[in-house]
């Protein structure tokens, strides 16, 4: 279904029309944001392609220039809008050129986008990509069109993604989409919609044709793995109790599905984004235990260390079930690498919150972390219930310190690993010099090494012999 605006008209439609039916269409596609996005843009240029379109890396030989778009933080969407100027300068030049965005951008700034600022002629929410070549058509015929309703079934299960600036070793699968997780700051649930899981057989089969395509590592992705369950009928996600006897014998949880993809090769790596403490079962534990490719590295994020901000911002965990689940980790998976995401400066937060953040961080000691100072979004929880009553200099303050402690527990922990052998697969040629080679260990932490004879896709064995906060620093053996 596409909402149709006020059409257009003049040589620009005309000029659209003949590149179109001259058969040159070009679209150029470019990701902001998640992984998910990056994965989903994969999943529009299938569709495109299906559609005649041929993908360029060069927007301005492009006809079609889609740009998929993330609303999680401010500055994620100022710089959309940046890129957006520099494609509407282009349409000055070629008024031919059709502009479109995607994503959760477009989901939640549809009318001031297409209308009041009038920086784009398709407007496509996450689950709508399928309607991307219909849209098209509305604008050849001289109008602009957008389409963001929100789906309780669509999870792309029978599209093969094209590889977009693939380095043929790893990739994203897509395995659920939405999210159930009302989490008071964030936008999520309101432009990706309802939590529903893909066809198991559908994930296995995609996996195992990036491996015979010569692929040695995937990551499964979802807004919260760990509450994947698929069932005979699918739709909308359901508690396994709430379930008919025959759904639960045939249904297939997050644990299952990985030992699934496990199986494919010893030689294919498996990875998964993102984890929710208050769903993550021991069972995944022990099956990542049981399998080597099943990599030991676990993206779990806290957001505030303090008991009483993870309640205000619907978490659904405290400080100590947060701190029992790493137990676990660490006691199932010993050497397990672990991530996270952190908030500085959610409303209300003291000082004495931030410092139980500080106390959480030294009792986990992270890999790495992402961390950001709160960005109010419109809309959410947070933006109609609370007050953001933490100056930007005390969120910029707390942050500073929080990014140092994380740094001096990355260079700690690369640290240990100066003297052991580790298994790396290779990704590429280093930025630092085009005479090494970068890749990852099982902890998720980049190696880099000399050159040598190697190549992408191998896997190789290296004893680090350096470290910084960021890198291990090593030489085959």
């Amino acid at each position: 279904m596409t909402l149709i605006i006020e059409p257009e008209q003049g040589a620009a439609v005309k000029q659209r029309n003949k590149n179109f039916i001259n058969g040159s269409k070009k679209v150029f596609i470019e990701s902001y944001g998640c992984q998910m996005n990056f994965s989903d843009s994969e999943i529009v240029a299938s569709i495109m392609e299906k559609d005649g379109f041929s993908i360029t890396k060069q927007y301005k030989e492009a006809d079609l220039i889609l740009i998929n778009t993330c609303s999680i933080r401010e500055n994620a969407e100022q710089k959309v809008r940046n890129r957006l100027k520099t494609y509407n300068g282009l349409k000055e030049k070629k008024p031919e050129t059709i502009i479109g965005v995607l994503g959760c951008m477009a989901e939640r700034l549809k009318a001031q986008l297409l209308v009041e600022e009038s920086l784009v002629d398709i407007v496509a929410g996450p689950d709508s990509y399928r309607d991307l070549p219909n849209l098209v058509s509305e604008v050849l015929d001289g109008r602009k069109a957008v389409n963001v309703i929100l789906s309780k079934e669509e999870t792309y299960a029978d599209i093969r993604p094209v590889r977009l600036s693939s380095n043929g070793v790893t990739s994203f699968i897509s395995i659920m989409r939405g999210c159930d997780n009302m989490c008071t700051f964030c936008v999520v649930p309101f432009t990706r919609g309802r939590e529903r899981s893909r066809n198991p057989v559908s994930i296995v089969n995609e996996a195992q044709d990036l491996y015979n395509k010569g692929y040695r590592e995937v990551t499964l992705l979802g807004q919260n793995v760990d509450s994947y369950l698929w069932y005979p009928g699918g739709g909308l996600k359901k508690e396994f109790s709430s379930l008919s006897a025959e759904e639960q014998k045939e249904s297939v949880n997050f644990a299952q599905l990985i030992e699934r993809v496990a199986k494919i090769h010893p030689d294919l790596r498996i990875r998964f984004s993102t984890s929710h403490p208050k769903d993550m079962t021991d069972e995944v534990l022990h099956t990542m235990a049981k399998y080597k490719n099943l990599c030991n590295y676990i993206h779990l994020p806290i957001q505030s260390g303090s008991s009483s901000i993870l309640a205000k911002m619907n978490r659904g965990y405290s400080r100590e079930w947060y701190m029992e689940r790493i137990k676990s980790i660490r006691e199932i998976i010993p050497d397990c690498g672990i991530s996270a995401d952190i908030i500085s400066g959610f409303c209300s937060e003291t000082g004495i919150d931030h410092k139980e953040t500080i106390s959480l961080m030294n009792m986990v000691k992270y890999n790495f972390a992402y961390m950001f100072k709160y960005s109010e979004r419109p809309k959410t929880l947070a933006e109609r219930k609370y007050e953001d009553d933490v100056d930007e200099e005390t969120k910029s303050s707390r942050l500073s310190e929080i990014i140092a402690l994380q740094q001096k527990h990355s260079l700690e922990l690369h640290r240990q690993r100066i003297g052991q052998i580790c298994e790396v697969l290779i990704e590429g040629v280093s930025k630092r010099s085009a005479d090494a080679l970068f890749g990852r260990n099982t902890q998720n932490s980049v190696v880099i090494f000399p050159k040598g004879k190697l190549k992408a896709g191998n896997y190789v064995h290296v004893k680090i012999t350096d470290c910084t906060s960021a890198t291990l620093i090593g030489e085959v053996v």
